[in-house]
């Protein structure tokens, strides 16, 4: 390929997704059945893909078509829905690209994208239809303020076929990434920490996984790698929505604790009753979630699809979030220990004074029965 002659995309996508918070556990079946639209649980169809394993594969199913405003005009894009169990729904815009874009002007493309308020809108007023769609299978429903979002620009062929080689030597995939249109050239060093995490299976395919983005040139159209960053994804975005709700409980019980005072009212019932008990259904229901979300996708094999997957969840930062819920989640299982032992001493309080209550009374009853007789 003449390293002269433009890259230009003739097959190629923009998948857009927006990942939210919609339920504690979603009923996978229960939300099939449902449907009335035609669902499908996740598969990869890759070599090998059977070392990666999905208990309970994600469902999906198709929203249609809508349209969606950008700067150049207003376009088309197909819409996906899909379902985790631990309790997030995915909106998928699949953002057509106009066969013969040039590098540049995919750049700009994605740069608005990354960013886009209509897409934002677009999607939350998708995941409300879905929320009430599938609300018979979904335990606990709330729409949590926050999602999470991510883009693969995906492209299935580029004019003249170029190799993974090729691609990185001739395109500023680092600027496509960042959405960097400008005229001002990146550094190297910040250049080379985005093209850090990239991959190629032969010689003819490439990913390249940044934090909030990834490029992703498969010739065969397979979308398994994709489907892989969606899962990972998913997961930061549970362990986001946990780490707020520990946060959350956290300082519901500081401000409790301050607020509670030991006095007569309380000799014989800890006020921290109603607290512990809290704190211990808050400490079950993490251990389930935590259960769900790492049960999510199990690797069983060192090989190409479990390399990606593995770059992404690191370069999504998720083991850091993961240990902040971790280090949190021990932190409330000490607090927990504490209320317990408050409303324990309490008890043994109460049993105290009663055996002394009993004492007295048959001491009492004793005299009682001397001076009657």
């Amino acid at each position: 390929m003449d390293a002269a002659e433009p890259l230009l995309f003739d097959k190629a996508y923009v998948l857009c997704y927006r990942t939210f918070d919609i339920a504690e556990e979603l009923d996978l079946e229960r939300a099939r059945r449902v449907l009335t639209e035609d669902s499908r649980r996740l598969k990869l169809s890759r070599e090998n893909s059977q070392y990666i394993q999905l208990p309970n594969p994600p469902l999906a199913y198709e929203l249609g078509r809508r349209p969606l405003a950008l700067r150049d005009g207003p376009v088309t894009v197909d819409v996906t829905a899909r379902l985790f169990d631990h309790g997030a729904v995915s909106i998928i815009l699949q953002v057509p690209v106009v066969p013969g874009t040039s590098l540049k002007a995919l750049t700009r493309m994605a740069d608005e994208l990354y960013d886009s308020q209509a897409l934002e809108d677009l999607a939350l007023e998708l995941v409300e239809g879905v929320r009430r769609t599938i609300a018979p299978a979904a335990q606990a429903p709330h729409l949590w303020e926050q999602n999470e979002s991510y883009t693969v620009i995906f492209a299935e062929h580029i004019r003249g076929n170029p190799t993974a080689d090729e691609l990185v030597t001739r395109a500023d995939l680092a600027r496509l990434l960042l959405g960097e249109s400008g005229t001002v050239p990146l550094s190297p060093r910040e250049s080379e920490s985005v093209l850090q995490s990239r991959f190629s299976y032969t010689i003819q395919d490439l990913v390249v996984i940044d934090w909030n983005s990834a490029f992703v040139y498969e010739p065969s159209g397979s979308r398994d790698i994709p489907d892989l960053l969606e899962i990972a994804n998913a997961q930061l975005l549970e362990f986001r929505y946990y780490d707020e709700r520990l946060d959350a409980h956290i300082t519901r019980i500081h401000e409790k604790v301050q607020a509670a005072r030991h006095g007569w009212a309380t000799l014989f019932r800890s006020p921290y009753r109603s607290l512990a008990r809290q704190t211990l259904s808050t400490l079950v229901d993490l251990n389930e979630f935590i259960e769900r979300v790492e049960n999510s996708l199990k690797i069983i094999g060192d090989f190409y699809l479990a390399k990606v997957y593995e770059s992404a969840v690191r370069r999504m930062r998720i083991p850091a979030w993961q240990a902040a819920v971790t280090r949190k989640q021990q932190l409330l299982a000490q607090t927990y220990g504490l209320l317990k032992g408050d409303v324990d001493i309490d008890r043994s309080h109460t049993l105290e004074a009663v055996i002394v209550l009993l004492i007295v009374l048959e001491i009492f009853f004793a005299f009682f029965r001397v001076f009657e007789h």
